[in-house]
This record gives structure tokens, C-alpha cells and sequence, in this order.
């Protein structure tokens, strides 16, 4: 049983999806669809060495989800999986990847997201921080004291848990777990409190486009970001798809409930291998690799 997974933001890297674009004639098909539905060449500052330009939050989020999706698509008939699960934004690529909504509406969706997401930082200024080497639950209770809005955001493996808040109260919330006993308590270089009740006014934007997508029968179940837990329902997909930006992504939960209904592979599909490192801290005896053509 193959679960394929799909990462998310801080996966990017200058010259991302050169390589997929130069061998497949369908990749390069799709890359240059996405620059025409875009409006922009994502593909000059994807294949570029520009690190600042793709940091951006407007254009890493399409940039990932393109690497992913059009390597998932490319993939052909050695892609069957029999469940898949995305990481934050990662959760729309493997929506598209597993055939729930068209390449075309995914790409508007990502757009749409990565714009509303970029809004809402300049409107909210606020930070996320990785807090490590303490359990969930000391976190936890910390978080709720604190008289600032913190929460966590992303559950990314045991001993791996970022916060997301307010910049003042993510500062006391450092201070605070550091004295607990963290290992490190390190602000991410990030213009926003993602996964918070700070990005009401894009979850708001989404919601919006979520409504206008089509959504199709998928060829595997999808474990969500905001329940751990898998569903091939459209109805449940759109609802927990709109719960995600201002919800926790149960990243742990998520794979910890995959072993446990079965998966014998995870297969990352996308850039980099962030989601399979943070798989062995959960799981070494499985077998993790990358989706390669």
C-alpha cells in the first residue's frame, strides 16, 4: 500500500522543476499552461537562481504546487496510490494529483491562496517559530496562558511543533519554553502567522473559490491537514479544505494514521525530502523515497 505525500512551503529551492521540464514534452506543456493561467513566467523564476524572488509567498506556493503536481502527473500509470496526504499547501497538490479537481482549478485555487495568504500578513504582521525537543503538550498549555494570540500550527513530527501568533506573543512564548527545557525555540523567516485565526481574512478569500471549484470522485483516499484522518467525501473535503489555513496541520497525527490503516511506502512527490525526514522520526523501519520520472 503506497501513501504519496505532498510538502508544502520551505520545500523550494532555485532550479526546482528545471530538470522534469527539460525531459518530459507533457511537463513542459503543463509549465507552459501555468505561466499562460498565471499571467506571469513562474517557470524563469522556478529554473532561475533569484532565492528572494521565489521566497515570495505569491509565487512559492504555485511554484510548489507545480513541481508536485505536474511530477505526479507525469508519473503516468506507476501512479496509484492507495491513500495520499499533503502538507499545508502540499494538501492541494494532492487533491489535483489524485484527480478530486483539474490541474487548471487547482493551479486558480493556489493563486488564489498564496495572494490571500500574502494579504492577510501585510494586514496582520505576526510570525510562526519551530519549537523543539519538547513534548506537544508542554506547548500546548504554554501557548494557552499566553494573553496574545499563539497557537500551534504545525504538528511536524514528536518533538517538532511550530507555533503561530502575534510577533510579541510569539516572542514571550520563546522565552518561555526555552526556560521549559526546548532545545531550540527558533523564529522561522516567515511574513505571516499561518495555520492561525490570523489568517481569518484569507481563509475568508478561499472559502469564496473554494465554493466556485468543481470537485470530482478521487482515485484514493486524502488525509486531511485538520482531521488526521482519511475521506474520499467531496463535501468533507471542501469543509476541512476551509478549516485549514486558520487550523492546526496534524502532520504526525496524519502519518501515525496511515501506518496505522496499513501504508507499507511513503513516496514524497514534490521538492526536496523535508516530509520524508520528518516521516523516520515517526517511522524508520518503512521505506521513504522520492517520486522520480
Amino acid at each position: 500500500m503506497k501513501g504519496y505525500i505532498f510538502p508544502g512551503q520551505g520545500a523550494q529551492f532555485p532550479g526546482m522543476g528545471k530538470d522534469l521540464y527539460e525531459k518530459s514534452i507533457q511537463a513542459k506543456e503543463m509549465f507552459e499552461h501555468a505561466n499562460m493561467i498565471l499571467g506571469f513566467s513562474i517557470t524563469d523564476i522556478m529554473f532561475g537562481e533569484d532565492i528572494e524572488a521565489l521566497k515570495q509567498t505569491k509565487v512559492t506556493q504555485p511554484a510548489i504546487f507545480l513541481h508536485s503536481v505536474i511530477l505526479a502527473k507525469c508519473l503516468g500509470d506507476s501512479f496509484k496510490p492507495a491513500m495520499v496526504a499533503g502538507h499545508s499547501l502540499g494538501e492541494l497538490s494532492a487533491l489535483v494529483a489524485a484527480h478530486y479537481i483539474s490541474f487548471e482549478d487547482g493551479l486558480k485555487l493556489v493563486d488564489i491562496r498564496a495572494k490571500a495568504m500574502q494579504y492577510a500578513c501585510e494586514k496582520n504582521p505576526s510570525t510562526m517559530a519551530a519549537i523543539l525537543g519538547l513534548e506537544d503538550q508542554i506547548v500546548e498549555k504554554v501557548c494557552s496562558e499566553i494573553q496574545e494570540i499563539v497557537v500551534p500550527a504545525n504538528y511536524n513530527c514528536p518533538g517538532q511543533l511550530v507555533i503561530s501568533g502575534t510577533n510579541k506573543g510569539i516572542d514571550i512564548a520563546c522565552e518561555k519554553l526555552t526556560s521549559l527545557g526546548a532545545r531550540r525555540a527558533l523564529k522561522l523567516p516567515v511574513g505571516g502567522a499561518f495555520h492561525s485565526p490570523l489568517m481569518e481574512l484569507a481563509k475568508k478569500e478561499l472559502e469564496k473559490a473554494i465554493e466556485n471549484t468543481i470537485f470530482s470522485s478521487g482515485i484514493a483516499p486524502i488525509y486531511q491537514n485538520v482531521t488526521a484522518a482519511s475521506t474520499t467525501n467531496l463535501e468533507l473535503i471542501k469543509e476541512n479544505l476551509k478549516k485549514q489555513l486558520t487550523s492546526s496541520v496534524l502532520w504526525t497525527q496524519t502519518m501515525q494514521q496511515m501506518i496505522n490503516d496499513g501504508v507499507t511506502s511513503i513516496i514524497e512527490v514534490g521538492p526536496g525530502k523535508v516530509l520524508q525526514n520528518l516521516f523516520k522520526k515517526i517511522n524508520r523501519s518503512l521505506v521513504t523515497e522520492s517520486a522520480t520520472l
